[in-house]
């Protein structure tokens, strides 16, 4: 049953975005309001170094094939959620253009998610992204229809990810990330998001690569509010603190 709902997804991505999509990989899913505090970013900071990675030979055939897929929609003057759309589109772009690669991981863009496509993107999903900062949602229900399809969540203790875990079991749920104490600690003391940065030598790489225009050949500076976000203006929703532990 799961493959066959696999399968309907990738004949739908096919039809709407003309994206192969291949069923035998791992669906990897975010599909939400496009909004910095449910942390999309963070995904994409992950799917750039895993890009970095299979390019320098530090990941193989032995690493499950991964198709992440990405869906929602950003309020209309929200230009960091729409700056974060054309980023997704971009990671997408470039990886398509490697053939060392794309033969491990492929991201799509679903665009204008609505109930309709919902019925095809959930019950065809393997892993159910939910993973915004710990203390930030108020509940969630995306991430229970996608438990109760049959995927596996990762996510932070936030939210309805609290009870999922406690329902299908910790070995279930892959939790990651700050609990909400963790967070007030860190910004009672000073989150200082460089400190992070400097330490960590992938996370740097990935930073630097989007900030130099590698996503954005035509345009070299076109990405650079996002990096300016994470460094120069406090990281708001501590994604380099989180960083390392998603990873």
């Amino acid at each position: 049953m799961k493959h066959r709902n696999k399968q309907r997804l990738a004949e739908y991505a096919r039809y709407k975005i003309s994206k192969n999509m291949d069923p035998d990989t791992l669906f990897d899913v975010q599909v939400k309001r496009i909004h910095e505090y449910k942390r999309q970013l963070l995904n994409v900071l992950h799917l750039v170094s895993l890009y970095d990675d299979i390019r320098a030979g530090k990941v193989g055939a032995d690493v499950a094939p991964r198709t992440v897929i990405f869906g929602g929609k950003a309020a209309p003057g929200y230009r960091m959620a729409k700056l974060i759309i054309r980023l997704i589109h971009a990671v997408s772009d470039t990886i398509a253009r490697d053939p060392k690669v794309a033969a491990l991981l492929n991201v799509a863009f679903l665009p204008n998610y609505c109930v309709s496509n919902a019925e095809k993107i959930i019950p065809g999903t393997d892993l159910s992204e939910q993973i915004s900062l710990a203390g930030t949602e108020a509940s969630g229900t995306g991430n229970m229809k996608f438990a109760l399809n049959g995927a596996l969540t990762i996510g932070t203790l936030d939210g309805a990810n609290v009870e999922i875990r406690e329902r299908v079991g910790a070995e279930n749920f892959f939790l990651f990330g700050m609990t909400t104490p963790e967070v007030n600690a860190l910004q009672a003391r000073g989150y200082n998001p460089w400190e992070f940065y400097q330490k960590d030598e992938t996370l740097h790489r990935v930073i630097d690569l989007i900030a130099s225009g590698h996503f954005s050949p035509l345009q070299h500076d076109l990405f650079r509010p996002i990096t300016d976000a994470l460094l120069a203006n406090g990281d708001r929703w501590m994604l380099l603190a989180d960083f390392r532990s998603y990873v």
